[in-house]
């Protein structure tokens, strides 16, 4: 998968005046305002509760189960009690909505839904649609020739670990901090810090490489893939050394190209201002 449902799901609820709080390593919205915004409602709150109601007598579900909990300011200044929903949750419940202003909302769900049945029979199509992706965002096209094949790399790799047992979430970035740290002697997080970038779920730091950044770590990762195949690694510690191992190939080729170039290969640079690059190159014009 080119992107997780997750990652791409919340681009629609950011920048909007939606209370949120992070909760358990992603973003959890209030439930109320997602409904104020789709249907205009003069009490969001008793809307809400009519609709849990409602989907409870026609389908049994009971939606206030498939929420947390989590304390929200108020337009009071106070914190309270409320009904939040992550991004996967909050789909679900527009879904419940009968209302003309979410209907726009469920027609791209379903469309979502439609590519993704497309791009499981069809893997090329996946590549493609990220390839549109990152030229809407202004990404060179060499540099979104490398990125995907990236993605592909990354993907054999994380399918590798979960043939082993590879479950957890928390299991997957400690093999992924042991190729980066080895590859670029920084953990994901301190390559974030070093880039400036938000330490956020949704920030992919692979996103803000350039191209040898790129390079190296698809390398330490196609060369974990490898050892991992060949050695036949099982358990979590063995899956853990051949990470390093992969991880150090990519370090030594590093470091023999920075020797080469007379430069180091990690930037602090990113592409978190792209829109503000091409305005400069336009404005030098």
């Amino acid at each position: 998968m080119l992107m997780s449902n997750k990652e791409t799901a919340l681009v629609v609820f950011e920048g909007k005046n939606f209370r949120k709080t992070w909760y358990n390593n992603e973003w959890y919205f209030s439930v109320v305002d997602v409904i104020f915004a789709l249907t205009d409602s003069l009490d969001p709150k008793d809307y809400w509760y009519k609709l849990k109601k409602r989907e409870k007598e026609s389908s049994g579900i009971e939606l206030s189960t498939i929420c947390r909990q989590l304390k929200l300011k108020s337009s009071d200044g106070k914190k309270y009690e409320t009904d939040c929903a992550n991004v996967e949750t909050m789909f679900r419940i527009i879904q419940s909505v009968p209302s003309p202003k979410a209907e726009p909302l469920k027609r791209w769900l379903a469309q979502v839904g439609y590519e993704r049945i497309q791009e499981i029979e069809d893997p090329e199509l996946a590549q493609d649609r990220a390839k549109e992706y990152y030229e809407l965002k202004g990404y060179p096209k060499d540099w979104i020739d490398k990125r995907v094949r990236g993605i592909a790399i990354r993907q054999e790799l994380t399918d590798e670990w979960k043939n082993r047992g590879i479950k957890e979430d928390k299991d997957f970035a400690i093999l992924t901090n042991e190729i980066s740290k080895a590859t670029f002697d920084k953990t994901v997080e301190e390559y974030k810090k070093f880039k400036g970038l938000p330490n956020k779920k949704n920030t992919n730091l692979r996103d803000h490489m350039n191209d040898l950044e790129l390079i190296f770590n698809m390398l330490g990762e196609k060369v974990t893939t490898e050892i991992t195949k060949n050695k036949n690694a099982k358990k979590f510690p063995e899956l853990k050394k051949a990470a390093k191992q992969g991880g150090q190939v990519a370090k030594n080729a590093r470091k023999d190209t920075e020797r080469k170039i007379g430069k180091p290969v990690m930037s602090n640079e990113n592409y978190l201002s792209l829109e503000e690059r091409k305005q400069k190159k336009l404005e030098k014009k």
